[in-house]
């Protein structure tokens, strides 16, 4: 069975219960990590620091690494890559629930297709309680149709990503905005080969602030930005790189319940 790290972030302001409830997830996989590289964004408070020193006492296989100011999820992981003892590199959040058999799902395709760099999944986002599902976010299987779809849209689901950590670094791992999209674009342009799992293997924690964080001038802007990256980097035409910023300009400008609208109706099942 192939070894592999886990990947994780923390910063001051997320919750104590979240973070345990994530941390569980992982270490009662069917197929546990080799190791947990957990990145201290800056320093936490005492209630989160807690739930690190009991989860410390649970496995031996959390490793801390300790950033001395909050630097953002980028940079976080950025470092915490340097950590990873291995190759394959499994992503998750703080908040997040990853499903008993994740891990062991990406690992076997990534036993059955060597040539595959990322492999990631649907996710079930839910508020509140895992019971409580409002959509499934789901995403082209094969490389060829992630590549089409990447043209407009992210073509992997971040929290619920395994990859291998050269295809990463050889693409330059995270920077500006997004960090997720922004990288899998120079991965894909890097020639790396990508798989989507055709199911939820994770339950991704939502909420109506979510939505209203996603709005504004600003997000108008850094959408721009980042198209144009990608129309310099080849990923499509004018006409593309055109229309692909007319519509983000439109739902980020959009007011917030209209903007909830389109996320849960338009871009969901």
């Amino acid at each position: 069975m192939i070894s592999f790290s886990v990947l994780l972030s923390v910063y001051y302001k997320e919750s104590p219960i979240y973070l345990s409830q994530a941390l569980y997830s992982v270490i009662k996989q069917s197929i546990p990590p080799t190791e947990i590289i957990l990145v201290e964004d800056g320093k936490l408070p005492k209630t989160l620091e807690k739930v690190i020193s009991q989860f410390k006492k649970k496995t031996s296989t959390i490793k801390i690494v300790q950033l001395p100011y909050n630097q953002g999820l980028g940079k976080a992981l950025n470092e915490g890559l340097k950590h990873c003892t291995y190759d394959i590199v499994a992503r998750m959040d703080t908040d997040d629930i990853a499903k008993l058999d994740r891990f062991e799902k990406q690992i076997k395709i990534f036993e059955k297709y060597p040539d595959i760099d990322i492999c990631s999944a649907w996710i079930e986002e839910f508020e509140n309680d895992t019971n409580n599902i409002l959509s499934i976010k789901k995403l082209p299987e094969r490389h060829q149709e992630i590549l089409k779809y990447a043209k407009h849209r992210c073509p992997i689901n971040h929290p619920v990503v395994m990859y291998k950590k050269q295809a990463v670094l050889k693409a330059g791992g995270y920077d500006g905005f997004p960090e997720d999209y922004r990288l899998w674009i120079k991965m894909l342009m890097n020639g790396a080969k990508f798989y989507n799992i055709q199911e939820s293997l994770l339950y991704f924690r939502f909420s109506k602030n979510m939505i209203r964080r996603r709005g504004g001038w600003k997000y108008a802007i850094a959408d721009i930005k980042s198209q144009i990256d990608f129309y310099k980097l080849g990923l499509f035409g004018i006409s593309t790189l055109i229309y692909n910023i007319l519509v983000r300009i439109t739902v980020r400008l959009t007011p917030n319940y209209i903007r909830s609208l389109i996320y849960q109706k338009l871009l969901r099942k």
